[in-house]
């Protein structure tokens, strides 16, 4: 970095924190005392307003987002001889939940623009052996929703909500359009925890119990085991930092709203460089879209990204290698040139830094960055 530069976080964790940081302590004083440290009463409460928050009746809190889409598709019945149908552009673990269910990978191509899966290209993923459709709403956007559940029929969708916390279509939110839907509370997601921890949210009270019964060992009643299970359970003190953070999403999400469209203004004259933004400012206030991440794409990306680093730009890459070209699942057969739009996009993406207290000044450093980068 050069001598002098400031330095502009991809996420600040830490203001986030100094806006809770009371009522946290708070709630670690009310759990140290109790000593409920685990399906304490805050992870109930946090359940029920979770659910509420979402628009749907019920949410199991587990231990991390990756666990949340396995119980999930154990849930819907996805196993062994079955196949679960998702993106190639999206982050790992959601290929290496369905695997870890015993299922196989399917992958799909993304759109052009937007980059989630394509639902043009969904039906011939599509066998009668596919036990679910796992659409992932990524960087923040719901992905199409209505033709996806249209090309699906009867086939069970499980929403990807991991990036997508809040946004809304038509009053429906992330999580209330498929049967069932997973997400993560990772530190950096728009609703993050203090650690790992994750929940899956349903409209169906079977499909809360199925998963519920599998991530407490199998187990309703202590030491009576009806399935093999295994141990994925959201801890108390992690319920009460997503309790104080939940009551405040909706206002950081309008935040993230507000930072896009601004750097919709700040970057509109780049696009004549090569710079693709992913919205004007008026499409960047819609509901669908709660802006987890901004991400450009640029010629010569790795060029760019090396220069905004040198200026102190915390800029990254989300991802750099589609699911299909990473070593871990070269088993699954593909091949590089198998999904275009996707291998494309992984050498063009650029994610700028977005976050609830990013200031007006730091985006205007951003987008000068960029400038000097490109």
């Amino acid at each position: 970095m050069a001598e002098g530069a400031s330095v502009i976080p991809f996420v600040d964790l830490r203001a986030a924190h100094e806006e809770v940081a009371e009522e946290i302590d708070a709630g670690f004083a009310r759990v140290l005392g109790s000593t409920a440290f685990m399906q304490g009463p805050d992870v109930a409460a946090f359940e029920e307003e979770y659910a509420a928050f979402s628009g749907v009746a019920h949410c199991v809190g587990v231990a991390n987002g990756t666990d949340a889409i396995e119980l999930a598709l154990r849930a819907l019945g996805a196993g062994p001889g079955s196949e679960v149908v998702l993106p190639a552009n999206t982050f790992v673990a959601t290929a290496e939940a369905v695997l870890r269910a015993g299922a196989r990978p399917v992958l799909v191509d993304a759109e052009p623009a937007r980059l989630l899966i394509d639902p043009d290209r969904l039906a011939a993923a599509i066998t009668p052996s596919t036990a679910a459709i796992v659409p992932v709403h990524l960087y923040g956007r719901l992905a199409r929703m209505d033709r996806i559940a249209e090309v699906a029929g009867d086939v069970p969708v499980l929403e990807d909500a991991a990036q997508s916390q809040g946004a809304t279509r038509d009053g429906v939110g992330a999580g209330g359009f498929g049967a069932i839907a997973a997400t993560s509370f990772y530190p950096g997601k728009n609703l993050g925890a203090y650690g790992d921890a994750g929940a899956v949210t349903t409209g169906s009270a079977e499909l809360a119990r199925r998963v519920r019964l599998l991530g407490n060992h199998g187990s309703v009643v202590k030491y009576r085991h009806e399935t093999l299970g295994f141990n994925s359970r959201l801890d108390t003190l992690q319920a009460v930092v997503l309790r104080a953070k939940l009551r405040r999403l909706a206002e950081w999400n309008d935040r993230r709203r507000r930072a896009a469209a601004r750097y919709g203004e700040l970057l509109a004259d780049l696009v004549d460089a090569g710079v693709t933004i992913p919205a004007s400012p008026e499409e960047a206030l819609g509901t669908d879209h709660v802006w987890h991440l901004y991400v450009i794409r640029v010629r010569d990306r790795d060029r760019v990204l090396a220069g905004l680093h040198e200026q102190g730009v915390q800029a990254q890459i989300h991802y750099p290698v589609p699911v299909h070209l990473q070593p871990a699942f070269a088993d699954l057969g593909y091949r590089a040139g198998d999904f275009p739009v996707a291998e494309r996009a992984a050498g063009e993406i650029l994610s700028l830094p977005i976050f609830p207290h990013i200031t007006p000044e730091q985006q205007e450093e951003v987008a000068g960055a960029l400038r000097k980068a490109l």
